[in-house]
């Protein structure tokens, strides 16, 4: 599929694209900070910066974008156009998830990943649904998790 827009104007368009304080993170914080669960925005000193940190429970939560991060989910496609250099920015992304995952673990952090499909899509399972999960998971002593929309999300993709 051909772009409708030119290069200049999709260009202008993705640096736009916000990597902080997206409208799902914010969703989250609010609705956490009612639930009386107090935390840190991308604290500098925790390992990757997390998007929202409790130190009280030593957790970090990542709220993340299917596409940005390649997860296995209907919301994600590898663009038709510029194929290779989107595989390489997507996979470089993983790869640093899973070194921030390792240092966060390492230095004694719990890890809450909160995938985009948990909010929007065909498989979404709702914004209370999302929330009730993370907080039990904030209150739980699991080390590692993921909030991702119902299983018929998932979706192999290869990447080049």
């Amino acid at each position: 599929m051909v772009d409708v827009v030119d290069s200049a104007t999709r260009s202008r368009m993705m640096a736009g694209i916000k990597g902080k304080n997206t409208k799902p993170e914010i969703a989250v914080r609010k609705a956490l900070h009612a639930q009386g669960l107090r935390y840190r925005v991308h604290a500098k000193e925790v390992p990757g910066r997390p998007d929202l940190v409790l130190p009280k429970y030593r957790a970090a939560i990542f709220v993340h974008g299917c596409f940005w991060h390649g997860h296995d989910c209907e919301l994600f496609r590898l663009p038709s156009t510029r194929t290779e250099f989107w595989a390489q920015k997507i996979e470089s992304n993983r790869q640093r998830d899973a070194k921030v995952g390792a240092m966060l673990a390492s230095a004694g952090w719990r890890e809450l990943t909160i995938w985009e499909c948990a909010f929007r899509g065909a498989h979404k399972i709702g914004f209370d649904e999302v929330i009730q999960r993370a907080i039990e998971w904030i209150k739980s002593r699991s080390a590692k998790a993921e909030i991702r929309g119902k299983d018929g999300a998932r979706r192999p993709q290869q990447l080049a």
